[in-house]
């Protein structure tokens, strides 16, 4: 198999004002995300290797292919090289904390318990709620499907393949139960227990258009996404979201976003906390 090499010689010309324009554009219509003013070095960082590899120079000759027919692939993996993907385990505790002390203990052991992780990025989100679903309730009685609008950070998450760094926030009991510390080549990742990773499934998706087939859920975890959308964004997002929430079941978000001066019935619980009527 050959093996495609990065140019380094080429002199790549700065991104322009026009050129981001467009980029921002064609993002908020691809994924609902905002491109702000100011992201300039961060796009010229992230897509300065795909240049290179296919002998650009500038970013508008780049930018000319995405969206074209026969370039559906390069624009996947553009899209993916774009979007922001910083998550880490047991982030933002007191969600986990009101899932473990207010919700699993009511859930009927007759019903299977379903949890979204929408945009669950590399996969840290879904397995902490697996972490937690595998101390409470026997392994055939919950799921939990993962979605993301990334390839890229799918497959790592279907791996379950981290550095030790990453282990900081995961109770040490849960640690040592659920993950495998890594050795010889693997000397400093750990890895979540094959066992668990099979009751955690990840799928493509993408929040602004339609949906795929995932069922209902009587949890909903979207946090940390919606910062990056405008308010029609965020209502659209919302509603089809709600279209997918069991009756009763909750709806999570980040406790820096907020729901106000959206047209929903969930009612909140408690900051970011949120629940679809009966």
């Amino acid at each position: 198999m050959a093996l495609a090499y990065s140019n380094t010689h080429i002199n790549i010309t700065p991104l322009r004002a026009e050129e981001f324009d467009w980029l921002s554009r064609f993002l908020n219509a691809r994924t609902g995300i905002i491109l702000k003013n100011g992201k300039q070095a961060m796009v010229m960082g992230r897509l300065e290797k795909r240049l290179r590899l296919l002998n650009l120079n500038n970013y508008g000759d780049y930018f000319r292919r995405l969206g074209m027919p026969g370039e559906e692939t390069e624009t996947r993996l553009a899209i993916d090289l774009l979007t922001t993907n910083e998550t880490y385990f047991f982030r933002e505790p007191q969600h986990f904390d009101f899932l473990r002390t207010q919700l699993l203990p009511k859930h009927p052991l007759s019903k299977t318990l379903r949890i979204w992780s929408a945009a669950s990025s590399s996969g840290e989100e879904a397995y902490t709620l697996a972490l937690l679903l595998a101390e409470y309730l026997p392994s055939k009685q919950w799921e939990i499907i993962g979605t993301d609008i990334s390839s890229r950070v799918l497959e790592k998450a279907r791996e379950g393949l981290y550095q030790l760094s990453a282990a900081e926030k995961i109770p040490p009991m849960l640690l040592k139960k659920y993950c495998l510390r890594g050795r010889d080549e693997y000397e400093g990742f750990l890895l979540i227990d094959p066992i668990l990773r099979k009751q955690v499934k990840f799928q493509h998706a993408n929040l602004v258009e339609d949906l795929p087939e995932l069922g209902m859920f009587d949890i909903i975890f979207l946090r940390n996404v919606m910062i990056y959308f405008e308010q029609d964004t965020k209502q659209r997002v919302i509603e089809r979201l709600y279209s997918r929430l069991l009756p009763g079941g909750h709806f999570i978000i980040s406790h820096s976003e907020s729901l106000n001066g959206l047209k929903t019935s969930l009612k909140m619980l408690m900051p970011s906390v949120y629940q679809k009527p009966l």
